[in-house]
Order: structure tokens, then sequence, then C-alpha cells
């Protein structure tokens, strides 16, 4: 069976649900492992056949954490997993993109293959209030997650990817 691995980092939860929706639908496609960006090792990417990879935007860049993730992981698996589809969401307080091009960056110098573009979900936190407070998203910001994950699911399943 394949195997989908999401992983994620979220400090006001709003990734954290983006990564939970996209495993959900997910798995009623393939097998899923979710795991935050923290716990997350080489060896867990190397054992799978697909990613999504979910985090915040902080700062108009890609959260530290899961910025450390890829600085931790990145290396031990260059050369092992391309080819390998991926996909990713975003959660912004304004228009996540470059976040979205950092990811993008890394997951390009793996040879990972894009399956999809981009989910960036805006909050429009804007003030250090909104910004650091825990975030509900609605189901039309959760719905294109799922969207996401049934059809990474699907693809590896079917062998389209």
């Amino acid at each position: 069976m394949k195997k989908l691995l999401i992983i994620y980092h979220s400090r006001t939860g709003g990734s954290q649900q983006m990564a939970e929706a996209a495993f959900d639908a997910a798995k009623e496609e393939c097998e899923v492992v979710l795991l935050r960006a923290q716990d997350a090792q080489p060896g867990d990417l190397v054992k799978v056949d697909g990613y999504i990879f979910a985090g915040p935007e902080n700062l108009a860049a890609l959260s530290g954490q899961m910025k450390e993730f890829f600085d931790r992981c990145y290396y031990p698996v260059l050369g092992q997993i391309e080819g390998r589809p991926y996909a990713q969401m975003i959660c912004a307080g304004s228009d996540g993109a470059n976040a979205v091009r950092q990811l993008a960056r890394i997951a390009t110098g793996w040879r990972l293959k894009e399956a999809q573009p981009a989910i960036i979900v805006n909050t429009s936190a804007q003030s250090e209030k909104a910004i650091l407070a825990p975030k509900t998203l609605s189901e039309s910001q959760l719905a294109p997650c799922r969207d996401l994950g049934s059809a990474l699911g699907a693809g590896l399943a079917l062998g389209v990817f």
C-alpha cells in the first residue's frame, strides 16, 4: 500500500488544522502518517511515497521550525527521494508567497515533483494580538486542504505519481 507523509508545524493551530484536514481525507485513499516537524526524521522521509508539508508563514518566511526540519533532514535523504510527489499548505497572516517559494526551492533541491500548486490560507492576522491568537479555520478554509489530501492520496494509490 502506498504511503503519504504529512509533516507540519503550528504555533497557533492553523497549520495543524490544515494538516489534520488533509490527513483525514487522505487516509480514505492510502496509508498516511502525520508528524510534527520537530518529530520527523530523515528515515521517515525515505520510507514513504509522497509528502504534504504544512507550516505557517512567520515574518514573511517559512516558520523556523519547518526550516529546522528541512535543515536537519535535507542532506541525509539527498538522492534517495527524487521524483516523489509533494504538495504544500501555508497558513499565512498576509500573502504567504515567500514561504511557498522557500519550500518549493527546498523541494526542487530534493528533486521532488510538485503534485499541485500550493494552498495558502490567509487568516489576515496583522496585529500582535491577532497573530499570536489561537486560530480556528473555517470549513471553507479547510476544504481545499481536504481536497489536497484526498487527491494526493488517491494519486498515490492509483499509481498516478
